[in-house]
Parts: structure tokens; C-alpha cells; sequence
């Protein structure tokens, strides 16, 4: 579960976000709405931890039982996608999905990476480089890499921006099955009504 409080977000003192809050439950995915340059990816840089240094929050942000704003990116175990999918071109399918394992998984990583790849329909792709991928499988790996860390919490940046209509559709289908079936709390911003994966949508800019 993600509790949100009362959260203020603010840049150079000026209000952008005042006493907002939030429940979002396992499995549950959040729409928030809102034109582009209205500060919503700046929002979920807030919960990651990744914050610009002109901006500033507070409030109660509690993931699990833990109070998100009091620590550290690398301890919140939040995990993010972006509208590219930000794989190493240098490495291929498995050694990126190995870069995303959860530091308890790896004595079983080529096991759990096939399983994983054979779940997202790309069973032997493991010695592929990332540039002979199309746009959907790149966006799978993107998103294998992001859950096989086990987050506690997704945070998704408009992730199907770039991809064509029919790709957009097929994807937003994966990634709500993943959601839902890790059962772990998720938020999706974007300006297109079409990406909600759950109702009802938001907007809080």
C-alpha cells in the first residue's frame, strides 16, 4: 500500500502541489492526467528520490510501512519506467535483465531470466542484442528489468508515448497483467486518456 498525506511540492518556494492525498493499493494503478510541462513527472521524482535540487517536498509518503521522503533512492525500492526504454546498448538481453535482478535472486539469474523472457513471450532471447529488438520487445525488457528488481512501488512516465497505436495497445495490456498479478502498488501519469490501464483517472495539476 502507498499512503500520501498532505503532500507539498514546490519550486523556488512557489506552490505547485499542495495537500494532496493518496491511497493506492496493491495490484491497484493510478492514472494522474494533465498537459505536458505541468509538473507530473516531477511528482513521481519526488517518491523516487530523485528530486532537482529547486524543488522541494513534504508531507507523509509511506510505501509499505516506511516513510518514503526520509530516505535515500537506492532504500525506497521504487522502480520507474520512461518514455525510452534506457537499455545498455552494450550488453544484451540477459546481461541487461541481470542488471535488474534483485540482489537475492542472482544464484538463480539465468533461471529466473528465462522464465521471465518465456512470460513475455521472448523464450531464447537471452544472447540478443538490444539493437536487433523491435520497439515492443525493447519496451518488455524494459519493463522485466524494472520489476525483476521486486519494487515495492512502479512508477511509470508515460511509458507508451513513443510507441505506434496497435504496439501502445498490446503493451499497456503486459504491463497491467505484471501489475496486477505482483500485486504491488503502481501510478502512471500521461496526457492521453487512452493509457489509463485502471479507472477512474486524475488530475492533480
Amino acid at each position: 500500500m502507498l499512503t500520501i498525506e498532505k503532500f507539498c511540492l514546490s519550486l523556488n518556494h512557489q506552490s505547485l502541489l499542495k495537500d494532496f492525498n493518496l491511497q493506492v493499493a496493491g495490484g491497484e494503478i493510478v492514472t494522474i492526467m494533465g498537459p505536458s510541462g505541468c509538473g507530473k513527472s516531477t511528482f513521481l521524482a519526488a517518491l523516487a528520490g530523485t528530486l532537482d535540487s529547486q524543488f522541494s517536498c513534504s508531507g507523509l509518503v509511506e510505501l509499505a510501512g516506511k516513510s518514503l521522503l526520509s530516505l535515500p533512492q537506492a532504500e525506497r525500492e521504487v522502480g520507474m519506467l520512461f518514455q525510452d526504454d534506457l537499455l545498455f546498448p552494450h550488453f544484451n538481453v540477459a546481461q541487461n535483465l541481470r542488471y535488474g535482478l534483485a540482489a537475492n535472486q542472482h544464484p538463480q539469474a539465468d533461471v529466473i531470466i528465462a522464465q521471465a523472457l518465456q512470460e513475455a513471450g521472448m523464450a531464447g532471447y537471452q544472447l540478443r542484442d538490444i539493437a536487433s529488438l523491435s520497439g515492443g520487445q525493447r519496451a518488455r525488457v524494459s519493463v522485466l528489468r524494472s520489476l525483476l528488481a521486486e519494487p515495492k512501488l512502479l512508477l511509470l512516465d508515460e511509458p507508451f508515448s513513443k510507441l505506434d497505436k496497435p504496439l501502445r495497445k498490446q503493451f499497456r495490456a503486459f504491463v497491467k497483467a505484471k501489475i496486477e498479478t505482483l500485486a504491488i502498488p503502481a501510478i502512471l501519469v500521461t496526457h492521453d486518456a487512452e493509457d489509463c490501464l485502471q479507472a477512474p483517472a486524475i488530475s492533480i495539476f
